[in-house]
């Protein structure tokens, strides 16, 4: 397991580490996760990701609410140095079960930790990371304004922010198209939203964070939709698999880069660049 930057080999004793390469039990993933809907999610950040990284090797990157930790182990299977971090102790349990699967090279790229994100600013010092991951955490603060200069604060001078948030601009779709109509009519100019497993949410409009990404000099480099055309499947919905697959993830990659389309994403994926 790597040292986090600033770190002796040792690590950092304030620090309430999971061990990446260990063979931990996790607990067990809740049942819904790892559908269409994931599948789509974590391919198109994938693709999108490799975009904006590319020609960029041995990156330095913060995973905050890592989840089971898709993107954590891709990105060190790509040569990344990768701190994956969630205060669930469940996903973060998928994470130590999914990073232990891979080979050492990989398991010593990463370093999984238990805590909240906004700690971040004093776990690392300043510019720590060249990549931070936030996606599908800032749903959930009241403010996420705090998280986000703790954010910026760790990001190196030419570093990226990849935020994955859910969007208010098109929080009727899915109870429309389900024929929720009454649901539907109360999504507009609303930004309250339930996850899919019932948790209360808050989504967030593309000019706003574009706002505060420029407050904390972070400005917007680009941004993606993610999950135009899935975000109304049901949630039990198994990934189609071989071309049929690769067509649906063109489609919506596709999607996700033009407008009007992107527009009506159930998710937007916005990159800053400091």
């Amino acid at each position: 397991m790597y040292a986090l930057p600033g770190q002796g080999a040792g690590g950092h004793d304030r620090l309430p580490a999971v061990g990446g390469g260990g063979r931990h039990a996790a607990a067990p993933w809740p049942p819904r996760q790892g559908g269409l809907r994931s599948t789509v999610r974590e391919e198109l950040l994938t693709r999108q990701l490799a975009e904006q990284l590319a020609g960029r090797t041995g990156l330095r990157v913060l995973d905050v609410g890592c989840g089971q930790g898709t993107q954590t182990v891709r990105l060190a299977r790509a040569g990344h140095a990768v701190t994956g971090v969630d205060p669930d102790p469940v996903t973060l349990g998928a994470a130590q079960a999914a990073v232990a699967a891979e080979p050492a090279d990989v398991q010593a790229r990463v370093r999984l930790i238990g805590g909240d994100g906004h700690a971040c600013g004093r776990w690392f010092p300043p510019r720590s990371f060249d990549v931070v991951l936030c996606h599908g955490a800032l749903m959930y603060l009241a403010d996420p304004d705090p998280l986000l200069a703790a954010l910026a604060r760790v990001l190196d001078t030419g570093g990226v922010l990849s935020l994955l948030v859910r969007n208010a601009d098109a929080l009727a779709m899915r109870p429309a198209l389900a024929g929720d109509w009454r649901t539907a009519l109360a999504a507009f100019d609303s930004y309250r939203c339930t996850d899919r497993y019932g948790v209360p949410a808050r989504a967030h409009r593309l000019g706003e964070l574009t706002t505060t990404l420029s407050g904390i000099s972070v400005p917007l480099r680009h941004w993606y939709g993610v999950r135009v055309f899935t975000d109304a499947a049901p949630d039990e919905a198994a990934p189609v698999d071989g071309r049929q697959l690769a067509q649906l993830l063109d489609a919506e990659e596709r999607a996700g880069r033009q407008d009007p389309y992107r527009q009506v994403a159930g998710l937007l994926h916005l990159v800053g660049a400091k």
